[in-house]
């Protein structure tokens, strides 16, 4: 099943529901800039609570207009080297539209550059990430000398504004026009959501919307996320059906959830705290499986809480592969009720940690980045998918570099591999063959693909042996 949030996206401004002034100000701003001359704020800051329309309307600007978009999110780097790399790359420089043609900025072929959660940069790096293109050190220096440089338009979308403008941040004030967004009222998201059960051929009872607008609290796509959930395998929903949702309090902090998961032996308490919490579920696995043995120290609850975790990541993989969402209630019910029956002690534990296995996905970025670049070279070498490759392909190539120095040099040839995608093919343990392999390389005849590889031991041994036959004393039948 298709997400609802995007399938209903605002496509142009005139479909924003809502912060009518705010649209209205985004749109001054833009005509500034088409008008052909560079205005005064090059940027503008989108600021309000999660949900209110900040990012959609910030897309429907730029299909308004014909732009070219080019975004940075969350899940990207964004520290001084990425940004540099892609926002003032775009933002000084000409590029071609979504079309393949080519307008220059003066005739109106402009270039949004979207720079999304932008109060979210975390400068500070952890001692492991130093030197490497993790984390996000530099990001809101690169942002301002790339806001005073601009030749195109730029939008920053925050949640806190303070978190943006403190420290670093300062001048964006003065930079930046600042667009606030505010929580949209409850007629209009019931509106949205009568048109979208009319597009989707459900019959909805008019007091059910009423009541996703309200406890929405001025979120759209929780409200649209909410009416998707209550309408699966159903063509028809009424009041009866608000007790599937329960309440969601957005302010419920995850620590407060895991608390109430790990110390209560309610079923119907924990599962209800754990929906009121506005997390991923995939995520709040993460959170519990990390903390479960530090909660749970006898070893029979032990197993039986992992023995509930194991089920809701195995309803998560089913949901995951054939989108079958009304899976994910199963799921959550076995990692919040299923967790908290599985006790029968109670623990004093009440620190928490968090997941390591995004910890190490932050940390194991680069490298992960490297064998993409490898794996692409290699599809496009044998004429096979990406995915292909990465299952089946790569771990034979990665054994030959590693065992075959002859096949390691003509591949560094011919995939133009660099030096970290080398290291990588190699592994730890075989890096010393590192140096003969570039060597080798470098030497290689392209013509013949001959390679011809003379290890420093074996060739100073030959030197040795021929040095010794010439001080040898001459015999009869040399002559």
């Amino acid at each position: 099943m298709e997400d609802w949030t995007e399938k209903y996206r605002p496509k142009t401004l005139r479909d924003i529901v809502g912060n009518d002034r705010a649209i209205s100000a985004l749109r001054a701003w833009a005509e500034r800039w088409n008008q052909g001359k560079t205005p005064e704020k090059r940027a503008t800051i989108l600021s309000g609570k999660p949900g209110t329309g900040k990012t959609s309307s910030a897309l429907a600007l730029a299909h308004d207009l014909r732009w070219t978009i080019i975004e940075l999110n969350a899940s990207d780097a964004r520290n001084e080297t990425a940004i540099k790399r892609v926002a003032t790359a775009g933002a000084v420089n000409e590029t071609f539209d979504n079309f393949g043609g080519f307008t220059p900025s003066r005739k109106g072929g402009r270039k949004l550059i979207i720079l999304d959660e932008a109060d979210n940069l975390y400068e500070k790096i952890d001692k492991s990430e130093a030197g490497s293109e993790l984390g996000d050190k530099g990001g809101k220096k690169a942002i301002v000398d790339t806001i005073q440089i601009t030749k195109q338009p730029i939008i920053l979308i925050v949640n806190d504004y303070y978190d943006l403008t403190k420290g670093g941040g300062e001048s964006l004030k003065q930079l930046c026009t600042v667009i606030q967004f505010y929580e949209v009222n409850a007629n209009q998201i019931v509106e949205l959501l009568k048109r979208i059960c009319r597009e989707e051929s459900i019959v909805a009872d008019i007091r059910l919307l009423k009541i996703i607008a309200d406890r929405s609290k001025g979120d759209v796509r929780s409200a649209v996320n909410d009416l998707q959930s209550l309408c699966l395998n159903r063509k028809q929903i009424s009041i009866e059906n608000i007790d599937v949702l329960g309440y969601r309090d957005r302010e419920t902090l995850i620590f407060d959830a895991l608390r109430e998961v790990f110390k209560t032996k309610s079923f119907q308490s924990s599962r209800d705290c754990l929906r009121n919490i506005d997390v991923q579920p995939e995520m709040l696995l993460l959170w519990i499986d990390e903390n479960l043995p530090r909660e749970y120290l006898d070893v029979e609850d032990l197993v039986r809480g992992y023995g509930a975790v194991s089920k809701a990541d195995v309803f998560f993989g089913r949901v995951k592969k054939g989108r079958n969402y009304e899976l994910w209630s199963y799921a959550c019910d076995m990692m919040s009720g299923g967790v908290s029956v599985a006790k029968t002690h109670s623990y004093g534990n009440t620190q928490y940690a968090f997941p390591t296995y995004m910890k190490e996905m932050k940390t194991n970025q680069s490298m992960r980045m490297i064998r993409d670049g490898v794996v692409k070279k290699i599809s496009k070498l044998n004429h096979t998918s990406d995915r292909k490759t990465k299952e089946v392909t790569l771990p034979y190539f990665q054994s030959l570099f590693r065992n075959d120095t002859r096949f390691a040099c003509k591949m560094v040839k011919t995939l133009d591999l660099s030096e970290s995608e080398a290291k990588y093919l190699l592994g730890g343990k075989h890096l010393h063959k590192m140096k003969d392999i570039l060597e080798c390389a470098e030497k290689a005849d392209e013509k013949q693909g001959e390679i011809t590889i003379t290890p420093a031991v074996k060739k100073k041994n030959e030197e040795e042996k021929k040095e010794s036959s010439d001080l040898k004393q001459p015999s009869i039948f040399d002559f």
